[in-house]
């Protein structure tokens, strides 16, 4: 059974358009990656189908429920974590969860020992007498899982769930959002432009890149789609040994990327030999060389010509733009 069908969504603003006709649908118990880089349209396409934002165009349904005509069953079968932080700093934990229960009208009977098993499952029972505004960035980001699985959603959208996150934090929330999928059956929407994140937790993810999915697939399935090894090789003159790289009989790509060269090919550890013979041919000397499987990172680079982290910088101003627009 499908929890989401996406057909043609597409939003604008002012002239702007943020989401470009993306389509896709996720079947129950799955998760989901929307993968890209900031201003691609990853957040935007989550309001929509948390009937935040209302599309331009296209249709969707979660849980069987129409966005655009029924998006009050929509909001009562969904649980969303923003972004951008949405606690009161001046409440405590446990009444941050109880005034969203109330919201949800989640009877008190119900409601108590909920929240005491969901702070449990967070690891923040012994802090619920705590104001938030005490909290950690991790620490709150768990709160805020926690309060969305309160009126036990069928579907969980996480937006950038840990973006700001140190790495051993974020190691622990992949832990959670593993469990709650696993132990829960909740299907799981997750944005991300971190590729080791959905690699690690995704079943399947959409890369989306200016407003449109340009792949969509398993992560081992879209990196067999690019097939061979990389090679990432540093050298003291890259200017000089990269037409000689180029014509090598088992080199498919050659690639400048963040000031190394990368190499892909099949077998690499064959033919690290015949790299280094060419590097001291060109009289040029190697700082450093590395073999590694194909990532999301390197399928994005494939079908964008851009790595994600040059398409961060470049999407700076487009996504601060569309906030301005969403905020009108």
């Amino acid at each position: 059974m499908l929890a989401v069908r996406v057909e043609e969504l597409t939003k604008d603003f002012d002239g702007l358009r943020a989401v470009d006709h993306v389509s896709f649908s996720i079947a129950g118990g799955r998760i989901f990656g929307l993968l890209g880089p900031n201003g691609a349209g990853k957040s935007t396409t989550l309001a929509m189908l948390s009937t935040v934002l209302r599309p331009t165009s296209g249709a969707a349904w979660i849980n069987g429920f129409d966005i655009r005509s029924d998006p009050s069953s929509v909001r009562k079968s969904i649980g969303i974590v923003f972004q951008d932080q949405s606690l009161d700093e001046e409440l405590t934990c446990y009444e941050n969860m109880d005034f969203h229960g109330r919201l949800y009208r989640v009877p008190r009977r119900i409601r108590q020992p909920k929240i005491g098993e969901l702070l449990t499952l967070v690891g923040l029972a012994e802090r619920q007498g705590d104001l938030v505004k005490t909290f950690s960035g991790g620490m709150r980001r768990r709160l805020e899982i926690a309060r969305g699985l309160l009126h036990e959603p069928r579907v969980l959208f996480l937006d950038e769930p840990t973006l700001g996150l140190d790495p051993q934090t974020r190691n622990h929330l992949w832990a959670y959002i593993e469990r709650l999928n696993r132990e829960r059956e909740i299907t799981i929407i997750l944005t991300t432009h971190y590729m080791d994140e959905a690699d690690k937790l995704c079943d399947e993810v959409a890369i989306i890149d200016h407003g449109r999915i340009i792949a969509s697939d398993t992560p081992a399935a879209l990196k067999r789609q690019i097939g061979g090894d990389v090679v990432i090789l540093e050298s003291s003159n890259n200017d000089r040994i990269l037409p000689h790289l180029q014509a090598l009989p088992a080199v498919k790509q050659v690639e400048l990327r963040d000031g190394a060269i990368s190499i892909k090919l099949d077998q690499a550890e064959r033919h690290i030999a015949e790299l280094v013979t060419r590097a001291s041919q060109d009289g040029v000397s190697i700082n450093s060389i590395s073999v590694h499987k194909p990532t999301l990172e390197d399928v994005f680079l494939h079908f964008t010509g851009r790595t994600i982290r040059e398409e961060d910088a470049s999407g700076k101003d487009r996504m601060r733009m569309a906030r301005r627009l969403w905020r009108r």
